[in-house]
């Protein structure tokens, strides 16, 4: 791929997190988008519904996260529709990498590179979270993770030293509102806002909104 080219796509570059807690998950992320070296949107949503129950982080490309959402949305619908039950995170999970794995591979000019964290609540009620790597590998986290989001180092450098086996998700909040800040402090393709989503036996709730502003003085 020229340099032209590459410089040119549309990048979430990204700070994504996924906390697991004893009665739930948090999932969140920045909101900056970048083509090269320049920012071009400053509140892009990186955290998408893609079913009732399930919740998608994106990293990487912009339109490869978008076709790739479209097409899990539309494929767990159809699902849903034949079985007549919602899917299950792992089963979501598991079609996420699939689609994933495939994109990478087909040959093609650009290849699709997106990473996610996918979340959600099964038939029981328990909150699971998964990490699918952009080349299409998966793996159910068990306490912590950032993708392959650009501000991964600073997110589990963070994480590592914070991070309790016991925490709640009012704590888990709070820390993954630290991580992203401390990532948006030295990631350059991070930053803007933050996100932050939990999800407990009560459902899918936005729990942090939040703008990041330069302030000059």
């Amino acid at each position: 791929m020229s340099k032209e080219i590459k410089d040119s796509i549309l990048k979430t570059g990204t700070s994504l997190v996924g906390i697991v807690c004893t009665d739930g998950v948090v999932l969140g992320s920045d909101r900056k988008v970048t083509a090269g070296n320049l920012a071009m949107d400053k509140n892009f949503k990186k955290i998408y519904n893609v079913a009732e129950n399930i919740l998608v982080a994106t990293s990487g490309s912009v339109s490869d996260a978008q076709f790739t959402l479209r097409l899990l949305s539309a494929e767990l619908r159809i699902k849903e529709i034949k079985s007549k039950r919602p899917a299950t995170v792992k089963e979501a999970a598991n079609l996420l990498a699939m689609i994933t794995f495939r994109g990478i591979r087909q040959p093609s000019m650009i290849p699709a590179i997106v990473g996610t964290l996918i979340a959600g609540l099964d038939e029981k009620g328990t909150a699971r979270i998964y990490s699918i790597e952009p080349a299409g590998g998966i793996i159910e986290i068990r306490d912590y993770d950032a993708n392959f989001s650009s501000g991964m180092p600073f997110i589990l450098g963070y994480l590592e030293r914070s991070y309790k086996k016991d925490i709640k998700v009012k704590d888990g909040v709070n820390l993954a509102v630290e991580a992203l800040k401390s990532s948006t402090q030295r990631d350059t393709a991070s930053g803007f806002g933050i996100d932050i989503f939990t999800i407990t036996r009560e459902g899918i709730k936005k729990v942090v909104d939040q703008e990041i502003q330069s302030v000059f003085k």
